[in-house]
């Protein structure tokens, strides 16, 4: 039982590694990619999940309103139930103007990778341009708030340990 699933974390720390390196060679090609972003973005909300045991179409996920930011809304694509706790990969659509505001995610890590729109991260006392392509790491325990700008914005969120 124990090395099953140390063999799966290691399928789905592989799974991460590959959607990340995939997203950051596509987001690497610069104008291009500036040139094609909706289309872009069309292709992932329309993509599948892999995981194990199942595939997942992630335009039949439902967007989840964030229960405390109005106009934040969330796709959960990967979940702690689906890695023993230890990643959770999300989604995160910010309408245009709105503002997922300050807050702490105790004890877990954060990346962000923006796949559409604009806006601004404020991580600690750092104002941060957000547009296609950008990466982000949030340390565990630090504060930070994300603003769409005037075409909203998308972001990957990927959590470890799992929110």
């Amino acid at each position: 039982m124990h090395t099953f699933k140390y063999k799966r974390m290691k399928r789905l720390t592989i799974l991460f590694l590959i959607i990340t390196a995939s997203y950051c060679s596509t987001a690497a090609q610069g104008n291009k990619i500036a040139e094609n972003e909706s289309d872009y973005l069309k292709n992932v909300l329309s993509e599948k999940i892999f995981l194990m045991d199942k595939r997942i179409d992630i335009d039949t996920l439902k967007w989840n309103p964030h229960p405390t930011f109005k106009g934040v809304y969330l796709k959960h694509l990967i979940t702690g139930k689906d890695t023993d706790g230890k990643l959770s990969c999300h989604i995160v659509k910010i309408d245009p103007g709105c503002i997922l505001d300050t807050h702490i995610h105790d004890g877990k890590i954060e990346l962000h990778e923006v796949a559409g729109g604009s806006g601004t991260m404020y991580l600690d006392k750092q104002e941060i341009g957000y547009s296609t392509g950008r990466i982000c790491l949030i340390p565990a325990n630090m504060q930070h708030k994300v603003v769409a700008g005037k075409d909203g914005l998308y972001l990957f969120a990927k959590f470890t340990p799992a929110l």
